[in-house]
């Protein structure tokens, strides 16, 4: 079966795996309060700049580089995708693809493409109209070195035409479309990137709605509109994404005007935006979740014991409690995230109770009895989970914990290194179980930024291949991935502290934003969103 940009239909068998769900995740959202929609009104007008806070630094806009949201939300403004979620993130919506369509072995999809996008102009190509040979040269690029392997499972993709393509997969992928939807799998000129090679992506060209025009190292990226963009006109002149990794100085910029749009708002800022009434906080549960890592495969936290102690030594709700005193975020029970539809209320169950005393006992059977010291990294924006857990670790197992504070670069470097012995990270993806667990635990995910840890267990390998090749049944992938928790859970890799609202500041000048419940941001974008500014 197959939908066009018109009047179009969803094929039974992906929506049943991935959109049909979601119903159910993002309901009760529809409230003014909590779903951050804003209609465009009369009184908005063309032009102006929009200056959105990103809490981190960028490090790079280069696909098959990049590892966190920070920089998505810059390259979705520049470049496109084939498909895009809606904006409820409940079906599918054409962008660079018109129609697909998927073989019945669910081996292959054909994707017929528009046939009036052009690239921005660049260093390397004037502008140029995208081609099936763009298609194949982006997504082939992404399979192959994708740094977070955002497009794992694809054997290759053939030119069927001027304008189709036929991606080709290794086995059934149950969640391919969804794949297809991240900024890692953007299509851009094949002329740019081996004119830049390394430096690319500081150079991003893509067919998107602006056109990156300054790049200011640690401070801000500059975009200007794409006159030749081929959705709808963008109603702004420019956006401008600044990196505030203070959030007092995130909110601060809020109220004075210099940022428009402030993402990541948590703790206390929550509530002087609230009261703020030229601002509006917008609050929603999200598909987010905020995890202690511990090295798997070397230092201390090699040996299970080690990694059991510390997990029964952390009182995970004194955590949440502490960082979450002004609302935000609710104590996590295990690797997915509730509006996940895999998750299950027994994994409440498996996690183990605080208990200090017993875990010194489990830490005094190795050699590592008495405790030791070891080093946490940490974004600054995640320093209030750092040290409650330094200060329990310290009480609970004498362990002395260094707290390595760390701009996003170092922090994923070191991370997917295998180079830090425990690390506290956030996930946010998209509602299948496949976008948390196998980029965090799969064996195949080493020395990527999700499963930098090492972490390995065969069963669980296996339970996650099957997960997404052996059927297209939502109730038996469920019943596969809740064995394949409960083998993650016995391991103590990790420890889950919350489920994370998605929550945005905005100016109330700014008209026709969206708060999706993965926390992206479109400026402009094929779903409907188009954001403006009222003078």
């Amino acid at each position: 079966m197959r939908k066009s940009s018109g009047k179009f239909k969803l094929f039974t068998i992906v929506f049943s795996l991935i959109a049909i769900v979601l119903v159910g995740c993002t309901s009760g959202d529809s409230d003014d309060d909590t779903d951050g929609g804003k209609e465009t009104n009369e009184s908005s007008v063309s032009g102006g700049v929009l200056n959105i806070g990103l809490s981190s630094n960028a490090a790079t806009l280069d696909p098959t580089l990049y590892t966190g949201v920070y920089e998505s939300q810059i390259m979705r403004s520049i470049a496109d995708t084939l498909i895009v979620y809606d904006q409820d993130l409940q079906s599918f919506v054409p962008s660079l693809a018109t129609e697909w369509e998927a073989a019945d072995d669910m081996m292959s999809y054909t994707f017929k493409l528009r046939d009036d996008v052009y690239f921005q102009p660049g260093e390397y190509q004037d502008g140029r109209q995208m081609t099936a040979e763009d298609v194949k040269f982006s997504l082939e690029r992404s399979a192959e070195n994708s740094a977070q392997n955002r497009l794992t499972g694809v054997e290759s993709v053939e030119v069927t035409g001027e304008l189709e393509v036929e991606v080709h997969l290794e086995e059934p992928n149950s969640a391919l479309l969804a794949m297809l939807t991240d900024q890692g799998n953007i299509i851009i000129p094949e002329e740019e990137v081996e004119g830049w090679g390394d430096q690319f992506g500081a150079h991003l060209v893509g067919t998107g709605p602006f056109i990156l025009e300054n790049w200011q190292t640690d401070q801000q990226v500059e975009l200007v509109r794409n006159e030749n963009y081929w959705g709808e006109e963008p109603n702004l002149d420019g956006v401008t994404y600044k990196f505030i990794s203070d959030q007092s100085m995130m909110t601060n910029a809020l109220r004075s005007g210099d940022i428009d749009i402030a993402t990541d708002i948590k703790g206390q800022n929550r509530e002087v935006i609230e009261q703020d009434d030229q601002l509006e906080l917008l609050s929603t549960p999200g598909l987010s979740i905020t995890y202690l890592d511990m090295n798997f495969q070397q230092g201390p936290t090699a040996d299970p014991k080690v990694r059991e102690a510390i997990f029964k030594a952390t009182n995970i709700e004194e955590i949440v409690q502490g960082v979450h005193q002004w609302g935000g975020g609710a104590v996590a029970n295990g690797p997915l995230p509730r509006d996940s539809w895999g998750y299950d209320e027994s994994f409440e169950s498996l996690k183990p109770e605080y208990n200090p005393e017993e875990a010194k006992e489990i830490l005094d059977q190795t050699e590592y009895a008495g405790g030791f010291e070891i080093d946490l990294y940490v974004l600054d924006t995640r320093t209030n989970y750092a040290t409650i857990f330094q200060n329990q670790m310290k009480e609970n197992l004498n362990i002395d914990v260094n707290i390595q504070v760390s701009e996003w670069g170092t922090l994923t470097d070191t991370v997917s290194s295998n180079n830090a012995p425990m690390n506290i990270g956030g996930w946010s993806w998209y509602p299948d179980p496949y976008f948390f667990l196998n980029p965090r635990f799969h064996s195949n995910q080493h020395g990527s930024n999700g499963n930098g840890k090492g972490y390995q267990n065969e069963t669980v390998d296996a339970l996650l291949d099957r997960a997404l090749t052996e059927t297209v049944d939502q109730a038996e992938r469920t019943e596969i991935y809740k064995e394949a928790v409960e083998e993650i859970m016995a391991d103590y890799a990790t420890i889950e502290f919350d489920n994370l609202d998605i929550a945005t500041g905005i100016d109330q000048k700014v008209k026709g934003f969206n708060l999706s419940p993965d926390g992206s941001i479109n400026v402009v974008s094929p779903n409907g969103v188009n954001i403006s500014i009222e003078e």
